[in-house]
């Protein structure tokens, strides 16, 4: 094990190899990496859908999403893999899940922690209590960005709650209401909503909208994919492929090698309505 654990900080972690206690700081750097993974995946709305102790890598990488999805509405307990029954990978729950996981993984590092059984369970705890908060703030700061708010204050989590609650009201797609904020499309049905203009003023107010807010909506371009694959047309994709019909299937990856090209792709992808209601993805997806 030891042998095993220098030889992972030696590839992927090489800047704590002279620390004290290198694998309390391999756990924490692990720690932070997921973090990072994890609130990224949320930014977009994805679902990995099978978030077991063998799905998460080391390097913090996105490995073994089987029957990984994108979420469409907003609903923090969205779960479409066949398997989870439970909710337990749902959308939401995947700091939680994140939580268990690396606590899993730090008892595997227990022995090279410290001699003392209890010392290395005191290490542990004091990093795996920091956790939530690491989380919250990287969760939040995400959602600034998203919002183009440049210089967070602590006020703003009002502003990123109210709206996700809006959102989960009206079922509102995650994706296209931060596309249609992006673009100011005004056009777009949700404008229509009392609760949601009366949100959109303070948000104007929040980041000067009268004041050219050139800067404010580069940041949300880059945060705010304006294309997803969406569940139907991977499906339809993949129905066409089988019949040797591979047209829709490189569209579709052509559009989604740049998800972030406001400029080309500037129409919202729409979910047909109640495909969403039945759909189920399978850990050969």
């Amino acid at each position: 094990l030891k042998i095993f654990i220098q030889y992972v900080i030696n590839r992927h972690y090489p800047q704590i190899i002279n620390a004290n206690n290198p694998a309390i700081e391999l756990f924490e750097s692990i720690m932070i990496k997921q973090i990072n993974l994890v609130t990224d995946w949320m930014r977009v709305g994805f679902i990995h859908g099978v978030m077991n102790t063998d799905n998460m890598s080391i390097p913090g990488e996105t490995i073994d999403y089987g029957p990984c999805v994108f979420m469409n509405v907003y609903n923090p307990n969205t779960v479409f893999s066949s398997i989870d029954r439970n909710g337990r990978y749902s959308f939401g729950n995947q700091p939680k899940i994140l939580h268990w996981n690396l606590a899993v993984f730090a008892n595997t590092l227990m022995p090279l922690i410290s001699d003392n059984e209890e010392e290395s369970i005191e290490l542990v705890k004091e990093k795996l209590d920091k956790f939530s908060s690491i989380f919250s703030y990287n969760w939040y700061d995400m959602m600034y960005q998203k919002l183009g708010i440049l210089i967070p204050v602590d006020e703003d989590r009002a502003l990123v709650d109210s709206l996700l609650k809006i959102m989960r009201n009206y079922n509102l797609d995650y994706t296209n209401t931060f596309a249609t904020l992006t673009i100011n499309n005004e056009s777009d049905d949700i404008f229509k909503i009392d609760e949601f203009k009366n949100w959109k003023l303070q948000w104007e107010c929040r980041i000067n909208f009268s004041n050219n807010c050139t800067e404010n909506f580069k940041l949300m371009k880059r945060q705010n994919p304006l294309v997803i694959p969406r569940n139907h047309l991977v499906e339809s994709a993949l129905d066409n492929s089988e019949d040797g019909n591979f047209n829709q299937f490189n569209d579709l990856l052509h559009l989604l090698s740049d998800p972030y090209d406001y400029k080309s792709n500037f129409n919202l992808q729409n979910t047909p309505e109640g495909f969403d209601d039945s759909y189920k993805t399978y850990c050969g997806t």
